[in-house]
């Protein structure tokens, strides 16, 4: 018989050899700075995560900005907010790119900055001095520039909200000239100057006279302008009856105080309005965004509007695709997955944690492939039976209500290898920094993880297979290095599903989200 501990190290020694440690001192290998930098442009929110600090993130994305040509910083730009919905992330390589390139920033700031809060971040951001200059420079006042003419009053009105800097600040920095008297006294207006009220935009004479007390009309504002006043039951139900799809999903609980669903009709128009499949669209909203707005919602909240919620979850997660073969998800469940997905901010951290997202995209997959195998693992395998016709948020609730450990990326895979188990896909949705399973060949300097090498003993079984690791948090580092069975990918949208499907069906070139990334026309 062959001397199996031998044939064993023989095969560890053909795999690649890991080259860097990751956040918890093991092996593991690192990513290309391309595809470090498409990983953060899916999942970098500039937050303390739980192994790294906000500041460390910065330092990393801008240390990976100047090894890389600034068309791949332009187009990552473009991908992390058209395609992973990104707000912090984008602001800033387009603020990279006005110090590295005024002429693609020129290409791609209309689809980035899309709105008056990623305009203020990107002035924020460049007026620091974080990527080089502390001033805006010709191009980029030009772009901002070109960025107020090309909206209405009533639209800059909407986007004035916000401080540091606020619009009436960057107006101030910019100089733009009013081509109308109407944008003359709107300027003035927000600017605490001098002004001629009759030549206000209607929009903004509405809110200064439902600010007087005359609650006829609720001017069709955003929500933080309306809530510092004293308000009645009805001010509060004018208000819901034309809040926007995003302001509902936020302030449920607000109109529950408010008496809002005690004025008939009104449960019922607002959960019209969350099902609705255009409105979720056009939100482009995280799908644990969801989660946690159903979370949160107290007693107060009628059940058809929580029922809603769910609805709007199905609906969110639609693209999840329906895949060939058999499949097998590992969410990670472990200590380092009870940080806030978006990482730590003093305030305003979200509730939603890391293994809320990795039950969520587990639970995901379950639904739209009722064959598929789920296996939660900490430093073990967590045995859980999910039934696929239960919803996506019972079956997320589960998944996320499973006790923390240690991390061992590895023992799922090994637990199919004990099983002699046949698949197609397997699907990681973790933060790739396993510990437990650290090994180490004497002589032989950074061994192959043993995640890599439990893969190698599946292939052998399943010689088409295929593994994604799917990133949450941005470390710059993997489990399993990328090849062309082997997809790492970052993000916590739906928008990784579109990448996941591609990829299973082998329409994935080399470099994979790198190439997904380098298809973006600018």
């Amino acid at each position: 018989m062959a001397n199996r501990s031998l044939f064993q190290s023989l095969v560890g020694r053909l795999l690649p050899a890991t080259d860097v440690v990751n956040q918890a001192s093991a092996p593991a290998y690192a990513l290309t700075p391309k595809a470090a930098l498409a990983q953060y442009a899916a999942t970098g929110c500039l937050n303390s995560t739980f192994y790294a600090g906000a500041r460390e993130q910065l330092s990393d994305v801008l240390t990976l900005c100047r090894e890389i040509e600034p068309e791949f910083i332009a187009r990552a730009a473009v991908f992390a907010r058209e395609r992973g919905a990104m707000k912090d992330m984008p602001a800033l390589l387009c603020a990279v790119l006005a110090s590295r390139d005024g002429r693609l920033l020129g290409q791609v700031f209309d689809r980035v900055i899309d709105n008056g809060r990623m305009l203020r971040s990107f002035v924020q951001i460049l007026r620091s001095g974080t990527t080089g200059r502390k001033s805006l420079g010709t191009v980029p006042k030009r772009l901002v520039r070109g960025w107020l003419a090309a909206r209405s009053e009533d639209q800059l009105f909407r986007a004035s909200v916000g401080q540091s800097p606020s619009l009436g600040d960057v107006i101030k920095m910019v100089h733009p000239r009013p081509a109308s008297a109407t944008r003359e006294a709107f300027y003035g207006y927000l600017l605490e100057r001098k002004y001629d009220a009759d030549a206000l935009p209607s929009l903004v004479a509405q809110y200064e006279a439902f600010k007087a007390g005359q609650r006829e009309v609720v001017p069709d504002v955003p929500f933080s302008l309306l809530t510092a006043m004293e308000l009645d039951r009805e001010a509060w139900t004018g208000i819901a009856r034309q809040a926007p799809w995003q302001t509902t999903r936020m302030n449920l609980n607000t109109f529950a105080r408010h008496g809002v669903f005690e004025t008939g009709g009104m449960a019922d128009l607002v959960a019209e309005r969350l099902r609705n499949p255009a409105a979720v669209q056009r939100a482009r909203v995280f799908p644990y965004q969801l989660l946690s707005a159903y979370r949160s919602t107290d007693d107060r909240v009628p059940a058809i509007v929580r029922d809603a919620l769910q609805d709007a979850l199905e609906l969110a997660t639609q693209n999840v695709p329906e895949i060939a073969g058999k499949v097998y998800v590992f969410p990670d469940v472990s200590g380092s997955m009870q940080s806030p997905v978006t990482g730590n901010r003093k305030g305003s951290s979200t509730s939603v944690r890391c293994v809320d997202v990795a039950a969520l995209m587990a639970a995901c997959v379950l639904r739209r492939n009722p064959s598929a195998e789920v296996l939660p693992f900490a430093e073990r395998v967590i045995d859980l039976r999910l039934n696929a016709r239960d919803s996506v948020m019972t079956n997320a609730e589960k998944l996320a209500s499973l006790p923390p450990g240690g991390t061992n990326c590895s023992e799922p895979l090994a637990r199919l290898n004990r099983r002699r188990a046949q698949g197609d896909l397997v699907i990681y949705v973790s933060d790739n920094q396993s510990w437990l399973d650290a090994p180490r060949i004497p002589g032989w300097g950074m061994s192959p993880t043993n995640t890599m090498a439990e893969w190698s003993a599946f292939k052998r079984r399943n010689p088409r297979a295929r593994m994604v690791c799917l990133d949450i948090q941005p470390y710059g580092n993997t489990q399993a290095q990328e090849r062309t069975d082997i997809l790492n990918i970052g993000g916590f949208s739906d928008a990784v599903f579109e990448v996941i499907a591609a990829f299973a069906r082998g329409e994935l070139a080399a470099d994979h989200l790198i190439g997904v990334i380098e298809q973006i026309e600018l």
